[in-house]
């Protein structure tokens, strides 16, 4: 988390916001905000092995949905830099992050080493999940969960949209008061 503060601050003070890029930037950031709080509202974290709804197409939707958020940040930026140093910092963080999780599941969740043949770590529609019988499985999956309101709100999920609001706040304001 502090870590995310400063490449924040180092974000806001490389970027070089048109309207043209905050604009394209809704494309990933809108669809990275609807994943996280779409995934937040199945996951049962240390419960249950969440396999329902966007869990049935790929096994890590929250992640992915902050990837879709930064590389849309990234975009609004106009700056290669920014976008270089988050892949690195993407890659150095969840890269451990997920395999780290990934364990645990596994020592956890009798059925996990079943459910990562069947579902994509990170990209859906790139692994088994995508194709025939595996296809089936993952549509099974998603229909006999139900997204729950009161798990989005226990996950406080709303935050990332407050934050994200925040941001396109702050490099409007930078567009507008610190034009270069």
């Amino acid at each position: 988390m502090p870590l995310g503060f400063v490449f924040a601050a180092a974000f806001l003070g490389l970027a070089r916001p048109t309207g043209r890029s905050l604009a394209a930037s809704l494309v990933l950031v809108l669809p990275g905000l609807w994943l996280r709080a779409y995934a937040s509202g199945y996951v049962r974290k240390d419960a249950e092995l969440t396999t329902t709804g966007p869990y049935a197409y790929t096994r890590n939707p929250l992640y992915l949905g902050s990837m879709l958020i930064a590389f849309g940040f990234a975009a609004a930026s106009v700056r290669w830099e920014v976008l270089l140093a988050l892949a690195v910092l993407f890659a150095a963080i969840y890269i451990p992050t997920i395999l780290s999780e990934e364990t645990y599941l596994r020592a956890n969740f009798a059925g996990f080493d079943e459910y990562a043949r069947r579902v994509p770590r990170l990209l859906p529609g790139l692994g088994e999940a995508s194709r025939g019988e595996g296809a089936l499985a993952a549509d099974e999956a998603r229909a006999r969960g139900q997204f729950s309101r009161e798990l989005y709100m226990r996950h406080h999920e709303y935050n990332s949209a407050m934050g994200a609001a925040a941001i396109y706040l702050a490099l409007v304001l930078l567009k507008l008061f610190y034009p270069r």
